[in-house]
Order: structure tokens, then C-alpha cells, then sequence
């Protein structure tokens, strides 16, 4: 099938890293393993981070505009057989699918859809209404994170289809397939951690990390932190007190990340309001445990108990615990490298998501015509 892929809040091409980025370009490639010709629909980004009223009003109507030149393009040009959206919200609603989709005729599946009802009345009143009327619309919603799956219930009529995704990477592209080696006998262990350095969420985690291992100074550990931003004066005065246990790695590639991951052994991040958290899949494709919170997203990626450890969402104190665990237990940290390892080939790998994708996409497609 020919399929029209649109991320309304970052193009898969964007020059910035994110994970939302990251997302939407597995995604297009598990379509296109699945044997789909995927096309991007457009380049617009809808986001308001601000809450400006203003702004989404001149937003939506370039939105509305540029879906009825869409269509009429589509109608004439290749018209796909379906539409794909991935990551719908109120900051960043979908102004081309539903419009696009009506005027063609296709079927409209949404990938990943956040309905938080607190903004009903909220700034981005607007954009939530547009959202909301999205996910009424879709064929399909398809969630990557357990924590969406009640919201968007709730604005989708009873009965209407909706399916869960596993999240997942590229596992090959990024780790190989190589077994990881077995750690020669050290008295420091390796303790790794990657994440941009931004205000509020990021920057909160970076503390909770740097206070719970300045809780851990007694044993012997060396933390490289991947990552820069604009928060990292403040990321750098958090983690003041043991500066000396602290590799600073700035801003890597991904090949320096899975290179750098290979050399660790426990992966660290507190994952403060973290929607999924690529990084544990990554950190897990290189035969890492990790240490997380234990949101719903997390908790997707990671076998609790089985490839890592995951506590209370912000809690210095179980974080630390967990990570003291990790350090002082060379067996443990061993038996769940292998397990971990093997767990995101079998659960998270893109093989395994382009099958799903496909089943989904020619269910909808079927119901669809069934429904025309």
C-alpha cells in the first residue's frame, strides 16, 4: 500500500534530535519493511508550546488551507491508499489527516495520541479540540504508551478500533547483533546515563540522579553522562559534589552512544515525566541493565525485575537503593546484560513491529471499505 505519513510535531527529517523524532523514523521504516511505499505528507509542524491562543488560530487556519491543497494534490497525484499519524496532542493537533483523509476517502490511522481532558479549558483549548476531533475521526488509534490508552477511550466512540504497540528500535542499526562480552574484573564500575539538558523534566531528573549518588560514595563507580542543552550550567552545579566520579561526554552521535553503552555496565536515567524512553531500549539492546522510574511508560520498555530495576517516579532514595544493588552485585548485573539483551531483539525490534504495523494498518483499511 502507499501510505501518507505526517508527525505533526517534528518531521522525521527535522535536523533536531528527540526522541519524537526517533519514533516517527521507526516507524516509517517498519512500514516500509513491511513492504508499504511510505511517502511524507507534509513538513508542517503544529505545535504551540506556549499556550498562545493567537498562535494556534493562525496555525489551524495554515492548517486548514494547506489540507485542501493536500487533497486535491493526493486526488490527482499517487493517491495513497491510507493516511498515518503519528503523535496527536494539544499541543501539536492534526490539521491535515482528517481533512485530507474525508476529502480522499481513505482509511486514517493515528499512531500514538495524547488526550489530557485538565486542558479542556486550559490555553490550548484550541488545539485539544482539534486533537480530540482527530482521534473521533481516526480508523485506528494505535498507542506506544500505556499511560494514553484511557484518554483516548474517553474521546473515541464506543467500541471504535484501538491497538497497542510495543515501542522499539532499530535494534541492528544501532547495537549489532554481537553477544556483548563478558566484563573483565573491575573494582569501578561503569555507570552511564544520556539525555538532553533541558529545564523542567530533564533537568529534575539530572537532580534526582546526581542526589542519589551522592548518596552512594562509598562505593567505587565512574558516572559519563551523554548529553548537552541549555540547562547544563545547572545540570553540571547538581552533580558539583562528586564531580570527580563524573565523565562529561557532551552531545554524541549514535554511534558513540551504542559504542559508549557497549563499555558500561548499569544504565541510569529517573525519567521524569518520560513518555516511553527510547534510551533503556538502547541501553538493553547493548546488554545494559538500567535503573528507571516506574511510570507506565518505562515500564513498556523494560522487564522489571528481569533487565532492570524500576522505582517510584523522583524518589532519591529507591533510586539510589536500586543503583547501589546494581553496583555491588556482579552476578545480578550479568544475568540481566543476557536477559536484557536478549529481550528487546524478541519484544522490541522492528521485524516484530512491522508485522503488528501491517496487521493493524490492513484491519483498518479492511473495516474501512466494510464501512464505506
Amino acid at each position: 500500500m502507499r501510505i501518507a505519513f505526517y508527525a505533526p510535531l517534528k518531521p522525521p527529517d527535522h535536523p533536531v534530535a528527540s526522541g519524537d523524532r526517533n519514533i516517527a523514523r521507526a516507524l516509517m521504516q517498519a512500514l516500509t519493511a513491511a513492504g508499504h511505499d511510505v511517502v511524507l505528507a507534509s513538513r508542517l509542524r503544529s505545535l504551540d508550546s506556549r499556550g498562545d491562543e493567537a498562535r494556534q488560530r493562525r496555525l489551524h487556519a495554515l492548517g486548514d488551507r494547506l489540507a485542501a491543497r493536500l487533497a486535491a494534490r493526493l486526488a490527482s497525484d499517487r493517491r495513497p491508499d491510507a493516511w498515518f499519524t503519528y503523535h496527536v496532542h494539544h499541543k501539536a493537533p492534526d490539521l491535515l489527516g482528517p481533512f485530507a483523509t474525508r476529502a480522499l476517502g481513505i482509511p486514517y490511522v493515528i499512531a500514538e495520541a495524547s488526550i489530557a481532558g485538565k486542558q479542556v479549558d486550559g490555553p490550548w483549548l484550541a488545539g485539544y479540540a482539534r486533537a480530540c476531533a482527530a482521534v473521533r475521526a481516526a480508523d485506528l488509534v494505535v498507542s506506544l504508551n500505556p499511560a494514553d490508552v484511557a484518554g483516548v477511550a474517553g474521546a473515541r466512540p464506543a467500541g471504535a478500533a484501538a491497538a497497542s504497540l510495543a515501542p522499539f528500535i532499530d535494534v541492528a542499526s544501532f547495537a549489532g547483533n554481537a553477544a556483548p562480552a563478558t566484563p573483565k574484573p573491575r573494582a569501578r564500575v561503569r555507570l552511564a546515563t544520556v539525555a538532553m539538558m533541558r529545564p523542567r523534566a530533564k533537568l529534575a531528573s539530572y537532580r534526582v540522579l546526581a542526589s542519589a549518588l551522592e548518596a552512594l560514595r562509598d562505593l567505587d563507580w565512574q558516572l559519563a553522562i551523554v548529553g548537552d542543552g541549555p540547562a547544563r550550567a545547572d545540570v553540571e552545579a547538581a552533580f558539583a559534589p562528586i564531580h570527580d566520579r563524573i565523565t562529561w561526554l557532551g552531545a554524541r552521535e549514535p554511534a558513540d552512544i551504542a559504542s559508549l553503552l557497549r563499555a558500561s555496565e548499569v544504565f541510569l536515567w529517573p525519567a521524569i515525566d518520560e513518555a516511553i524512553g527510547l534510551v533503556f531500549l538502547e541501553a538493553q539492546a547493548c546488554g545494559v541493565p538500567v535503573v528507571g522510574a516506574a511510570t507506565p511508560g518505562v515500564a513498556a520498555v523494560v522487564s522489571a525485575d528481569r533487565t532492570g530495576l524500576l522505582v517510584s517516579v523522583g524518589d532519591v532514595a529507591a533510586f539510589a537503593a536500586a543503583t547501589r544493588r546494581l553496583i555491588s552485585d556482579a552476578a545480578l548485573r550479568g544475568r540481566m546484560s543476557a536477559a536484557a539483551f536478549v529481550y528487546v531483539r524478541e519484544c522490541h525490534d522492528v521485524p516484530r513491529a512491522a508485522t503488528q504495523l501491517d496487521a493493524l494498518l490492513r484491519g483498518a483499511c479492511a473495516a474501512h471499505r466494510r464501512a464505506a
